[in-house]
């Protein structure tokens, strides 16, 4: 015969893997927490920001440069002002060339025609001494000689002096064809360079947009150091001292079991408690 008997019992464990550190992790977790009592500005920090405040305060001094910059530059910037000027030295160039290259020029020279009149006048002296030498001053001879030479002596004369027009006149209309053309691309970068101008004057426009808020940008910016200075002393201490907090564990466990008891145990266990009920209610002990 045999039986049953159960018994619970509660155990309670504790894992403190870090306890020889302990002495080292009090010591930390007591500067961290002096450390909560310091997380204001200090005095050179205030100090920094009131500059950083009363510089924004007074604005950016540039402001109004960059923005006349930006103003010119959305002007164009001045690159077309000399146009004019440009034209008017090309107008003046075709009225001097004009002249030759039209061709009204060729033939027309003062100084071929005084030249010419010096050779009639060499040439008649020479052929008229001659013949009046010999007699026959102003005959029918004379004159044909007279005639003949000054022909012979003027014909390269005004032959040279010709080509030497037509070549004056093709040079100027060349020149005059040139200058246009130079002048036309001069127009065209002056107008290229005003367009660009006007471009960077966007840019510039945008710069001079934020020198105008500069000083409440800078104002933000330092408000948010005075907000996040503190904030970011208390994070530090944080990743600090949580996960130290967070060390070690303790906690309780109940425990139940149930024993197989035989005949003979069972028959002791009842034979010691009537044996100690009787000796219980004996008089003095007896």
């Amino acid at each position: 015969m045999g039986g049953q008997s159960t018994s619970t019992q509660t155990v309670q464990s504790q894992s403190a893997p870090w306890a020889a550190a302990q002495p080292a992790l009090q010591t930390m977790l007591g500067q961290i927490s002096t450390g909560l009592n310091n997380t204001g500005l200090t005095s050179s920090e205030t100090s920094a920001l009131d500059t950083l405040k009363n510089n924004a305060a007074a604005g950016n001094p540039y402001a109004g440069q960059i923005g006349s910059y930006a103003d010119s530059l959305l002007n164009g910037g001045g690159a077309t002002a000399q146009a004019g000027a440009v034209q008017d030295n090309l107008a003046a160039y075709r009225k001097m060339l004009n002249p030759y290259a039209t061709g009204s020029m060729v033939g027309n020279n003062p100084a071929l025609m005084a030249q010419l009149a010096q050779i009639r006048s060499d040439v008649g002296d020479s052929v008229n001494s001659q013949f009046a030498a010999a007699g026959r001053d102003f005959s029918g001879a004379n004159l044909m000689a007279y005639g003949r030479g000054v022909t012979a002596a003027e014909a390269p004369v005004i032959a040279a002096q010709y080509n030497q027009d037509v070549a004056n006149q093709l040079a100027a209309a060349g020149a005059l064809y040139n200058a246009g053309n130079t002048t036309a691309n001069t127009l065209t970068q002056m107008q290229q360079s005003d367009l660009a101008n006007r471009g960077q004057g966007v840019t510039a426009a945008q710069a001079a947009l934020d020198a105008k808020n500069y000083g409440a940008n800078a104002t933000l910016a330092e408000e948010a150091q005075r907000r996040g200075i503190p904030v970011q002393a208390l994070s530090l201490l944080a990743q600090i001292g949580v996960p130290i907090a967070q060390l070690g564990q303790q906690g309780n466990s109940t425990t139940t079991g149930t024993q197989q008891k035989s005949g003979v145990d069972q028959f002791a266990t009842i034979a010691n408690g009537i044996s100690g009920l009787i000796k219980a209610a004996k008089p003095n002990g007896f």
